[in-house]
C-alpha cells in the first residue's frame, strides 16, 4: 500500500473540515458527544475513496460505531476527531485513519488541516511529520514534561479528576486538547512525554499508536497491558521512559 496515495487522499479532506456551514449542523450522539455534518462527509469521501482504491480492505469508520469486523485486513477511520473543537471553531480537529492487519496497526496518519501537518508511520519504517523523521522526547522523568489528558466517561468524572490531580501533582504541567489523535501524535514528536484518557475507541488511538510506537514510544492500557485495536479501552502513550512512573499515578 503506497501511503502517499493514502495521504493525498486525506489531506483532499481539508475543504470540508473547514466549512462552518456543515460544522453548524450538529446532531447529538450522546451525553457530549456530537456529529456534524463534516464528519459524514468526510467519513462517506474516504470510505468511497478507499474502497476504489482497495475494494478487499474492509472498513470501520466512528460513524458507523463498533461493529464485528472479520477481514484480515481493515481500515479504521475517525473523520474529525475533536468534533466538539470543530463546532466552536476551536481549530484544533484532525483525520485519523489505520490500517489493521492480523490484529496490528500496519499504517497510521494522522491528518491536522489547521496547520496542515501530517504524521504518519508505517510499521518497522518509522514516524515522520511532514515527510521528516519524529522520535519521542527524551525526558527521563514526568517533572521534566508535559502530560496530555482526555476527559471521555464523563460519568466517571469524580474519578477522573482525582486521577487529574495526582498526574499534574508529578509532571511539569498538564494538556487538554481535546483530540485524542492530535494528543498522541504529540508524544509522538516529543511536544510532550505523553496522554492518557480511561476510555477510547480504536478510531481514537489507532493511528496515533502506532505514530508513538514508530517514534521509540510505548503505548498499553491503564494496566500496562497491549491494545487490541478492534476494541475499545483505556489507553496510555508515552516515550517510554516515563511510562512506568505514569502508570502509576493512574
Amino acid at each position: 500500500m503506497d501511503i502517499q496515495k493514502i495521504i493525498s487522499l486525506v489531506t483532499k479532506t481539508q475543504v470540508l473540515i473547514k466549512n462552518r456551514e456543515m460544522a453548524a449542523h450538529v446532531k447529538e450522539k450522546g451525553l457530549a458527544d456530537y456529529v456534524t455534518q463534516v464528519d459524514i462527509a468526510v467519513q462517506n469521501f474516504l470510505k468511497k475513496e478507499l474502497f476504489a482504491l482497495a475494494p478487499d480492505i474492509q472498513f470501520l469508520g466512528e460513524e458507523t460505531g463498533l461493529q464485528e469486523i472479520k477481514a484480515d485486513r481493515f481500515w479504521i477511520l475517525d473523520p474529525v476527531d475533536g468534533t466538539t473543537n470543530l463546532m466552536h471553531d476551536y481549530q484544533h480537529s484532525a483525520v485519523s485513519l489505520a490500517l489493521c492487519r492480523q490484529g496490528e496497526i500496519d499504517m497510521g496518519i494522522v491528518y491536522d488541516p489547521f496547520r496542515e501537518e501530517v504524521f504518519s508511520a508505517i510499521k518497522g519504517k518509522g514516524s515522520f511529520l511532514n515527510g521528516q523523521p519524529i522520535h519521542v522526547s527524551t525526558a527521563e522523568k514526568l517533572s521534566d514534561t508535559m502530560v496530555g489528558l482526555g476527559t471521555a466517561k464523563r460519568e466517571l468524572a469524580d474519578e477522573n479528576f482525582v486521577r487529574f490531580r495526582r498526574v499534574f501533582g508529578q509532571c511539569q504541567d498538564v494538556r487538554r486538547i481535546g483530540s485524542a489523535a492530535l494528543e498522541l501524535a504529540y508524544t509522538a514528536c516529543g511536544r510532550q512525554g505523553g496522554y492518557f484518557e480511561i476510555y477510547l475507541n480504536p478510531w481514537d488511538y489507532a493511528a496515533g499508536m502506532l505514530l508513538i510506537q514508530e517514534a521509540g514510544g510505548r503505548v498499553t492500557d491503564f494496566t500496562g497491558k497491549p491494545l487490541d485495536p478492534r476494541k475499545g479501552g483505556s489507553v496510555v502513550g508515552t516515550n517510554g521512559y516515563v511510562h512506568a512512573e505514569l502508570l502509576n499515578q493512574l
